[in-house]
Order: C-alpha cells, then structure tokens, then sequence
C-alpha cells in the first residue's frame, strides 16, 4: 500500500502538485456542474423486495392477466369534527371531480351514483367521516402523485363548505408527501448539518480557517458525487431519496473526519520541519495510508450491500459506493493540497512554529495524563467499560420493530392524519385491502368459489371478500380482502403468511385446480420481514469477515485485528441496546423500523473501525521505537486530542438527521450518534488499550528481556 501510496501523497505536497491538484479538482466539479442533478432521479416509491418475492410476483401476474385494470390506490378522506357530512355534498363533489377527467386519476369510486343503502360501507358511524376509495394511472411517479392531490385538495378547498376537511391518504397519498417532506427536509439537514461542523470546528480548534477549509474541501466533493450520481441516474440508476440524505450525513461526517487526521499531523510535523511542503510530506507518509484504508473499510463495508437482496439496501451500495470512492482520493489528494496551500496560517491564531534542533513537539496536557493513567490501570478501564457495554447490549434482546410506514411520518401530515381518521372509524383493512389472484388453465367453477369465500369470510380476521376481476374464459380472478385486523401489524402480517399455505390447500379440498398468488401491503411487509431477516445475517457475516480481512492487512496481525473488530462489534450491540432504551425514554419510540438494525450496523461498524486504526496504526508505528506500554502510551497522547475531536464532531453530525422528520431517519441518527461516541471515548480510549496491553504483554517481555541482555 505504502508504494502506491507515497509517490501520490509525496507528488501532491510539493508546490507544482499542490496546485495542479486544487485546480483539477474544482475543474472536475465545474464541468460535472453541467450534467443533470441527482433530484431529477430520486425515487419515493420505490420497490424494497426482490422481483422473486412472492408479492411481487403476484403483482407481475396480475398485470400480465389483467393489463392496465391494476392502479395505485388512495383514499379521499371527508370528515367533520363538528357534525355529520352531508353526503349530497360530497356526491356533488366526486361528481364534479369525475367530470373533470384529470390526467392520471384512472377510478374514483362513483359515491354520487351509489343507492342509499350502499353508503353506509363508506360512512362512519358517528356520520363524522365519508371514505372514497379512488385508484392513479401505476405509470406514474411520486412527483406526479403529489400534483395530482395537490389539485384535488385545492379543489376540495373550493366546494366543501363549512368544517368539512379533506385529507388524502393511501399509497399514493403517502408517496406524495414523502416526496414533499423529503425535499423540505433535506434542506434542512444539509444547513443543519453545515452549522454543526463549522460551529464545532470553531469551538474545538479557535480557529477559523481549520474549520473553512475542510468545509471548503467538503463542498467540492459533495458537489462531485451529486454530479456523478446525477449522471448515473439518467443512466438507469433508480435512487432512494432517504439514501441521498444519509449519504449526504456520510460524506460530510467522512471528510471532516479524515481533514483532522490530516492537519492534526501536519501540525506536529510543522513544529519539527521549517517547509510547509516536507512538514505534509511527513505527515501524509504517516496518515495517508491508515486514512485511506479507513475509507476502504467504510467502501467495502456498503459494497456489501450488493449481497443483500432487499433493494433498500442494494440501492446503498452504489450511491454510497461513488461517495466513498470520490472521499478516498480527496483523502489523499484534496485535503492535503489544501492544508499545504495554507501551511502554518490554517492554525491561525495558534500558529506552530518551527522549534529548530527537537525532533517533536514536547507532550503536555490532558491526553499526556490520561495516557499515562489508562496504561498504568489497563485492568480497571477496560473491565468498567467491558461491563458497562455488556450491560447496555443486552437491552436489544427487547427491540420491538415497527411495520406501518406511515407511523413514520409527522402527525401532522395530511396522509398520516388521513390514515389515523380512517384507522380510527372504519374497519383498519380497508386502509390497505389485500389482493387474492386465482390462475387456472380450465373455467373456475363459481358455486364452488363462492363457497370457499363463504368459508373464510367466517373468520375473525377477515372483515370480507369481494371479486373485482375476471377475464373471458372465467379462468383467472382477483379477489379484494379487507381484514379485520390493522393490515401493518404483526399479528395480520402472520395471518396472511398463513393464509397463503391455507387458502392453496383449502383450494385443492374443494377439487379447485388454480393457482394463486396473494400481494398488498400486508402480504408485502410478510415478503419484507422474511427477506430482512435474511439479510441481517448475511450482512453481519460478510462484513465482519471482511473488516477483519482488511485489518489483518493494516495490522499484520490476526490475534491484533481480532481483538479490534471484536470491540467495534460489543460496541454496536451496546448502541443499539443503549439507543433503544434512550428513543423509547425520551421520545416515546416503542419499536424501529426494521431497517434502523442494518443502517446503524453498517456505519456504526465501518466508522467506528476507523477510531481503531488511527489508534492502532499510531501504535504500530511508536512500537518499532519502544517497548508496548511506552509505545500505547505515546500513540494515546497523540491520537487522543484529534480522535475525540473527530468523534464529538461525526456524532453531532449524524445527530443531524434527528431534524429529519422521519422516523427512521431519526432512530437511525441518534443510534449511530450513541455508537460513535462510544467508540471515541470508551473503545477506542480504555478499553482497545486494555486489549493491546494484555493481548501484546509478551512481546513487551522479550523486549524489555533483550535490553537487559544488552
């Protein structure tokens, strides 16, 4: 690594490769500047399953047998606090909406036309609320859904007198604020997360050109990678928008952190080299490489997402795969060239000076005396956090997960509060129906169906069942259930995994030759957890395996590398059990998204790693000159100011994502916040020393033996 390493990291701290670097660099974001934005392919509807999931292949079915007769569904919401609906008015108002032959509406339900009778199925019983279930073309993306509500409460607005509300939910309802909330967001989280860094950098170094230039540094690449995952998307690269927000978390937080590596070294070398350029030779010969693997780790770690076959996480693996890609070479390149640029004026007013004739900088201070503290009581630091980690991860053993997307939202929003209207006076199946479709190569015989639905329409579960389609030959329908059940909750999502045995079996007891395949929300969220399930175990397997396998390649020691990854992995499990507990305690968040385990793995993992290498490549390179505690205690002294400072400062920017108003987003944030403190200050501080310490004592013997022999 060193070979191919110095030639680029000795080229880019001379004067002539300082600035063909920089200007390369703002060339290259000029000139992607041009190309089309990553907005333009963000998605929110988004298919999370694999094609070969159950649902999805009922979906594909469907469409296959009954071509453009399948919509998106939503659900217009009427309700009146104050009174019961006039249902004439409501009448007049689909009546008008249906003459209006909006683009992309395909069917609205025809309340003006339904008999007396009939309208009680979608009037509340207190009169209070009136659902109208209507269906837009599948065609469409979220951008045009929330056009389409927009016009449609705007033209509630005009004709629905009095305290008469309507609100717009269902999936396209809910795929149209996403939409919206997202772009709102991440303006927010961009400015949110810019202040945090430049605040953070100003209070922690005094000086403000150490805190413009990485942002500087920041800004060029995260420009580059939009322009580059822009490019990508216009070339049939589908892109989550939640993905784009974290990636966003994830660079700033990266090249931040790998900046103070950087100028935390150049400032020693600065003390001991009068050349500003030599001083960066220097340093980037001694943190180029564990910087540069630090961000092979982080890549390797998301490019095994390619592995997972649930498609949120799939959709990580490149998007994050470009970032860290682009953040690896300005590592190396960029920053550097920069700080070189500025030489001893980037620590203005705290400018170090050349201390001729010392080959370093004297240690005092606070890190000096922690040094010497923990290497002198190894055993004592390291058992306490040993116990506290064990303590706070066993708490995952209770983790609860949360399946109802829209739970996710503000309650504010017009879906979520449509949903919770609904939810609240109709039966909760009618909120998400689930599709039953029956395939045979003979006409299906009617009385016999008829029976079997009967038979199952008696269950408790099931509120009813209903034909919606049927082609010429009789031989293929689709069947609409409602159950009785909240379709998003576990105890639905286990029937309908048992029902999908159930029904095929109670088929052939009826001598009924078809086959058939079950989707909708619920038979999608059973797809969703049995392929999550799946992937967890995969990714932690594959990822554990293949960080160890790089720290084996900076270390040059299995037992070494063993110990680290061990650490960072009782480290993970300690934030998860330790965040859980804080989001259910301080912001009433009984159960995560099922997603929150796998993103805080991948980053609580392959960042916190980082800490570990700083500290112990620092180690590696004191122990060639000194005997293990010497060599443990100098590499603490002198990683421990720039180590904190990076971990206080990559927390408070994933905590960041708390001012996200997404569920998800938030637990994630604040999880992986946790995760990384933990890492700076009680692994990477007390108890990876304690490890090295025991785990090294031998060699630290022979040592001290053979200078007795001399």
């Amino acid at each position: 690594m060193k070979k191919l390493l110095y030639p680029i990291t000795d080229w880019v701290s001379t004067k002539k490769g300082m600035w063909i670097t920089i200007i390369a660099w703002l060339l290259l974001m000029i000139i992607l500047t041009f190309g089309p934005p990553v907005s333009d392919s963000t998605v929110t509807n988004f298919q999370s399953l694999p094609n070969e999931a159950e649902s999805i292949i009922a979906d594909s079915k469907i469409e296959e047998l009954f071509p453009n007769q399948q919509g998106t569904p939503g659900i217009l919401v009427f309700h009146n606090n104050s009174s019961e609906l006039d249902t004439s008015q409501i009448g007049e108002f689909i009546q008008q909406l249906d003459d209006k032959n909006m683009d992309g509406v395909k069917t609205v339900l025809p309340f003006h036309l339904l008999p007396e009778e009939a309208l009680t199925e979608f009037t509340s019983v207190d009169g209070s609320t009136i659902i109208v279930p209507y269906e837009l073309e599948t065609s469409l993306g979220a951008r045009e859904y929330n056009d389409i509500n927009t016009q449609i409460e705007e033209y509630g607005t005009t004709l629905l007198a009095g305290e008469t509300e309507l609100f717009i939910t269902g999936p396209v309802g809910i795929a149209g604020d996403t939409l919206e909330l997202f772009e709102q967001a991440d303006f927010v989280l961009l400015l949110a997360t810019v202040v945090i860094i430049l605040l953070l950098l100003i209070i922690i170094y005094r000086s403000p050109l150490l805190a413009i230039i990485p942002l500087f540094a920041t800004i060029i690449v995260y420009q580059i990678v939009n322009q580059l995952l822009g490019l990508l998307g216009a070339n049939g690269l589908e892109i989550n928008n939640s993905t784009t927000s974290i990636m966003s978390i994830l660079l700033f937080a990266a090249v931040i952190d790998y900046s103070l590596f950087v100028f935390s070294r150049y400032r020693e070398e600065l003390f001991v080299r009068e050349s500003k350029y030599s001083a960066m030779k220097s340093a980037m010969r001694a943190t180029g490489e564990p910087v540069f693997i630090a961000a092979l780790t982080v890549l390797a770690a998301v490019s095994i997402l390619f592995f997972a076959d649930f498609r949120d996480y799939q959709n990580f693996a490149p998007v994050f795969g470009v970032a860290l890609a682009v953040i690896s070479i300005a590592s190396i390149t960029l920053v550097p060239a920069l700080f070189t640029l500025f030489g001893r004026k980037a620590f203005w007013p705290k400018i170090p000076k050349y201390l001729q004739g010392q080959s370093e900088k004297p240690q005092n201070g606070f890190w000096n005396r922690f040094a010497k503290l923990v290497v002198r009581r190894p055993g004592l630091f390291g058992g306490l956090v040993g116990i506290i980690l064990i303590v706070t991860a066993s708490n995952v053993t209770i983790i609860d997960f949360e399946f109802n997307s829209v739970k996710n939202f503000p309650e504010d929003l017009g879906s979520r509060v449509g949903y919770d209207i609904v939810e609240e006076n109709f039966d909760k199946g009618q909120l998400a129906p689930t599709t039953i479709l029956l395939e045979s190569e003979n006409a299906l015989d009617p009385t016999q169906l008829a029976n079997l639905v009967d038979q199952y329409t008696a269950y408790d579960e099931i509120s009813e069942i209903n034909q919606t389609n049927t082609n010429e030959e009789n031989s293929a329908m689709t069947l609409s259930m409602s159950l009785a059940l909240n379709p998003y909750s576990t105890e639905a999502m286990d029937f309908i995994e048992t029902f999908r045995e159930d029904f095929s079996n109670s088929l052939s007891d009826e001598a009924i030759e078809a086959n058939v395949y079950v989707t909708g929300t619920t038979a999608k969220l059973v797809d969703e957890r049995s392929v999550n399930n799946q992937d967890i175990v995969l990714i932690v397997v594959l990822e554990t395996i293949l960080i160890l396998a790089l720290l084996v390649v900076l270390t040059r020691s299995l037992k070494m590398a063993s110990y680290m990854i061990a650490t960072i992995l009782l480290s993970y499990l300690s934030a998860m059990g330790l965040g859980i507990f804080l989001v259910d305690t301080l912001f009433g968040f009984d159960a995560v998204s099922t997603r929150v385990p796998v993103y805080a793995f991948i980053f609580s993992v392959a960042l916190g790693i980082d800490y570990n290498i700083m500290l112990a490549s620092r180690f590696i390179e004191e122990r060639k000159q000194h005997h293990v505690k010497k060599a443990l205690e100098i590499a603490i002294a002198n990683t421990g100011a720039v180590i904190s400072s990076a971990g206080l400062i990559l927390a408070a920017t994933f905590a960041a994502l708390t001012t996200m108003p997404v569920a998800d987003l938030f637990v994630f944030g604040f999880i992986v916040s946790i995760g990384i403190l933990i890492d700076t200050f009680l692994v990477r501080g007390m108890l990876l020393p304690a490890f090295i310490l025991f785990f090294e004592k031998d060699k630290q013997k022979n040592h001290e033996k053979v200078k007795e022999g001399l």
